[in-house]
C-alpha cells in the first residue's frame, strides 16, 4: 500500500489526502463517463423503442410463434421481449444472465421453449432452457455443458433448423460447422470464399448458404434419411450474377425468395424454388441500386412474403419495393453505432432494427402498400363473389393501416 500511495503523490505531485480526493472524484468523473447518453431518434413510422439493455445490442432473434423477441448485449445479458407489448407505452422484459461471458449471438429453438447463444470469451455455443413458471414469467438454466470448441476464426452467425434437426455455426474464415442438438459436429463445410461474411439456414430447414468475398451465393442441401438420421450435406445451387463480394443474403419465409446485396452497389431478388436436382438454375427477378454497398458493408432482411428488402448500411435503413425496386422510406441515424442486426417480425408488419442500447421498431408501410397492390390487381381477375370478399377485406385492412399512419397515398 505504501508504495501506491508514495507514488500517487510523486505522480500528481500534490499531498497525499488531496492526491486520494482527486483520485475519488476521477473515479467518479470516470463511473459518470461509462455511462453514455442513450441515443435519441423519432419518426413518425417508429413504433417502438425497447430500452432495458446497459449494453451495446449485437444480435436479436423472434420466435417462431411470434410472441417474443430475443436481445443480447456486451451486458452478460440475454433479454426475452414479450411481443404483443410492442405497440404499449411499457415494453416488458425478462432477462437470462449470461455468466462469466456475454452472448454476441442468439437463436430461439423451433418449439420456443429454449435458445442458444454465442459466447463471446468462450467462443463456443451455450444452451438455455426456458421454463414456465407459475406467475407466468420463466426461469433460465444453462445446460450443463456448452458445445466444445471448434472453430479457428471468429463466429459470424449460428442457426437451428426449424426441423430442431441440427445446428450451424459459421466462421470468418471459410468454415460451416453442421451440429446435431447435442453438440457433435455432423459435417464440415468448406465455404471456399475466401472468407465468409454471412451464412443462414433457409427457414424451410433444407438449406444452409453463405455468401463472403466472391461474387456468389452458395447453397448446400443438408439431408436426412427417412428416420431422421443425418445423411451429407450436398451442394445444392449458387446465386451467379453480382460482380463483386456479396454483404449479405436473406430468405423469404417459404424459402421461395432469396435477395443479396453486393460491393459492387446491387441489391438482387431471386426466385429460387427451382428444380436444381434437374441443374436448373435460380431466376433474377430483380436489380436493384443501392450506392452505400459499394463502400462499406450492409446487412438486409427480406419481409415474409419478399415484398419488402430492408438494407441497412452504418446506422440507416432504407425500404425497396421488391417488384417495382423503388426506394420507399429511408430511416437516417436510427442508431448511435453501427447497426448490428436488421429483421422483420413473423406478421411482416414491423421491421426490428438494434445497433446501440436500444431495439428500434418499425412500421413497414411499403408493405401495406404492397398489399394494397396486389389486391387491387387480384380483384380485377376475380371471378367469384367470396375470393372478392376476401381480397376486399384485406385490401380494406391494408388501407386503413396506411390511413392510421398518416401513410395513404392519395
Amino acid at each position: 500500500v505504501g508504495l501506491s500511495f508514495s507514488f500517487c503523490q510523486k505522480a500528481n505531485g500534490l499531498p497525499l489526502d488531496k492526491s486520494l480526493r482527486s483520485k475519488k472524484q476521477k473515479q467518479h468523473q470516470r463511473v459518470r463517463k461509462e455511462k453514455p447518453q442513450q441515443h435519441n431518434f423519432t419518426h413518425r413510422l417508429l413504433a417502438a423503442a425497447l430500452k432495458s439493455h446497459s449494453g451495446n445490442i449485437s444480435c436479436m432473434d423472434f420466435s417462431s410463434n411470434g410472441k417474443y423477441l430475443a436481445t443480447c448485449a456486451d451486458d452478460r445479458t440475454v433479454r426475452i421481449w414479450s411481443t404483443k407489448d410492442f405497440l404499449q407505452r411499457e415494453h416488458r422484459s425478462m432477462r437470462a444472465n449470461v455468466e462469466l461471458d456475454h452472448a454476441t449471438l442468439v437463436r430461439f429453438s423451433p418449439d420456443c421453449r429454449a435458445f442458444i447463444v454465442w459466447l463471446a470469451n468462450g467462443d463456443t455455443l451455450r444452451v438455455f432452457k426456458m421454463t414456465k413458471r407459475e406467475d407466468g414469467g420463466y426461469t433460465f438454466t444453462a445446460t450443463p455443458e456448452d458445445f466444445p470448441k471448434k472453430h479457428k476464426a471468429p463466429v459470424i452467425n449460428i442457426g437451428i433448423a426449424d426441423t430442431g434437426k441440427f445446428i450451424m455455426t459459421a466462421s470468418s474464415d471459410t468454415t460451416i460447422l453442421i451440429w446435431n442438438l447435442k453438440g457433435h459436429v455432423l459435417s464440415t463445410i468448406n465455404t471456399n470464399q475466401m472468407n465468409n461474411t454471412h451464412a443462414a439456414i433457409s427457414p424451410c430447414s433444407r438449406f444452409v448458404a453463405s455468401c463472403g468475398f466472391t461474387p456468389d451465393v452458395k447453397v448446400w442441401e443438408v439431408c436426412f434419411g427417412k428416420k431422421g438420421d443425418f445423411q451429407e450435406v450436398v451442394r445444392a445451387f449458387e446465386l451467379k450474377g453480382h460482380s463483386a463480394a456479396v454483404h449479405f443474403f436473406a430468405f423469404s419465409n417459404d424459402s421461395r425468395r432469396m435477395a443479396s446485396v453486393s460491393k459492387d452497389g446491387t441489391w438482387k431478388l431471386w426466385d429460387t424454388d427451382v428444380e436444381y436436382k434437374k441443374q436448373q438454375d435460380p431466376y433474377l427477378l430483380r436489380t436493384g441500386c443501392f450506392e452505400e454497398a459499394s463502400t462499406m458493408p450492409c446487412r438486409l432482411a427480406l419481409s415474409p412474403d419478399a415484398q419488402v428488402l430492408a438494407l441497412a448500411s452504418g446506422s440507416s435503413i432504407h425500404l425497396y419495393n421488391t417488384r417495382r425496386g423503388e426506394k420507399e422510406e429511408c430511416f437516417e441515424q436510427v442508431h448511435g453505432e453501427c447497426i448490428t442486426d436488421l429483421s422483420f417480425d413473423i406478421t411482416g408488419r414491423l421491421l426490428a432494427s438494434c445497433g446501440d442500447r436500444a431495439v428500434r421498431l418499425f412500421h413497414n408501410t411499403p408493405g401495406h402498400r404492397a398489399v394494397v397492390e396486389e389486391m387491387q390487381g387480384l380483384l380485377k381477375r376475380a371471378s367469384n363473389e367470396s375470393t372478392r370478399q376476401r381480397l376486399q377485406q384485406q385490401l380494406t385492412q391494408a388501407q386503413e393501416a396506411l390511413r392510421s399512419l398518416g401513410a395513404l397515398k392519395k
